[in-house]
């Protein structure tokens, strides 16, 4: 292995389709970052299945953070901050019924374990890896100084040591040891849906970021990756491929 970079952001999603957070350092388990994606929100309208930006796009302007101790039998405390900027407790049912309202669907609330995520609730893989060159690259192509990357919603975001976009792509099938302890597998690129075109800060679309994707990228922006050893990671970390 030689090493390619360090690990520059590390993020997680608390509550599927929610806004997610950074973080300093966390735990990486069988299912990917401690937490990710550990409380979802079920759309009874269709039959189990979860709500997501796809069906209620005002989703990704909701924020989701841990706000005490990770803790291996337990969630930390979720707290959740609604679109209008108020904050509530995961089990508090106000904002819950002004979801519902919102949406216009009759939902539940459903909450996984430390231990185990299911995917479905992880999307395709336990892991999803972006590039900062790729994310400066896409932002010059669109005129902009800076695009948010929680509109791509990566747990990792890697500051290679060299300057290629889109050079992620290069990685799968090649393991990736990241920090002392964490070992991974690249496996797929990641294709692209509308969802990156809504906005986290405000819930709105900007169609022209997907159409630069599928122009520049054949649709395709990160990389997913399977856990191989769990461990600690933490901002900084060296990268090794």
């Amino acid at each position: 292995m030689q090493k390619i970079g360090v690990l520059s952001s590390l993020l997680r999603y608390p509550v599927k389709s929610f806004g997610g957070e950074n973080v300093e350092s966390t735990r990486v388990l069988p299912y990917g970052v401690y937490g990710d994606r550990s409380h979802v929100i079920i759309d009874r309208s269709r039959q189990g299945k979860y709500l997501t930006i796809t069906q209620y796009q005002e989703m990704a302007a909701y924020q989701a953070t841990f706000v005490s101790e990770e803790n291996e039998d337990t969630y930390p405390e979720l707290q959740i901050h609604t679109a209008n900027g108020e904050r509530y407790g995961w089990n508090d049912e106000r904002w819950r019924q002004d979801l519902r309202l919102k949406s216009g669907r009759d939902l539940s609330f459903h909450s996984f374990t430390p231990s185990y995520v299911p995917i479905g609730a992880i999307e395709e893989a336990p892991l999803l890896l972006v590039t900062h060159s790729s994310l400066q690259y896409l932002s010059k192509q669109l005129g902009k100084s800076e695009i948010d990357p929680k509109r791509f919603r990566p747990n990792f975001i890697i500051h290679t040591d060299y300057d290629r976009p889109f050079s992620e792509h290069d990685w799968i099938s090649n393991q990736m040891k990241i920090g002392e302890e964490v070992v991974i597998e690249i496996t797929k690129p990641c294709e692209r849906c509308m969802i990156i075109t809504i906005d986290p800060k405000n819930g709105k679309r900007t169609p022209t970021i997907h159409k630069e994707i599928i122009r520049t990228n054949h649709n395709h922006f990160g990389v997913y990756a399977k856990v191989i050893q769990t461990g600690n990671v933490k901002l900084g970390d060296e990268i090794w491929l």
